[in-house]
């Protein structure tokens, strides 16, 4: 709960002083979608911003994750894709090592809401 509200505070705060465009349009709920990347462990293998427990090394962190152009480096980061990418990451890009963790797809609309905000 207390990551939860760190993260909300410093969502708050990063809005007033932003000078670049905001995210894409996302339909999802940022703040439902940080507390599902904790609820699914992204953090095993991600660090993750925000998400004290989220320290993992073996994939990629996902520091600023919403400025980045592609996902796993070759799919468009777009809110409808990243979605798609955690509910099927392999439906996507065959060879990755990221699994699918079960994430239904309401979920993963919240939880691309939330990694559009790190920037």
């Amino acid at each position: 709960m207390r990551s939860l509200l760190v993260f909300s505070i410093l969502l708050a705060l990063s809005a007033c002083s932003r000078r670049e465009p905001a995210p894409p349009a996302v339909h999802g709920d940022a703040v439902v979608g940080a507390r599902l990347v904790d609820q699914f462990q992204c953090g095993a293998c991600h660090t993750i911003p925000a998400i004290p427990a989220a320290q993992g090394r073996t994939g990629p962190t996902l520091a600023a994750f919403g400025r980045r152009s592609y996902i796993a480096g070759s799919i468009p980061n777009v809110p409808d894709k990243l979605a798609r990418w955690l509910v099927n990451p392999a439906a996507l890009k065959p060879d990755t090592a990221m699994p699918a963790m079960g994430v239904s797809d309401v979920e993963a609309h919240h939880m691309a809401a939330y990694l559009a905000t790190l920037r």
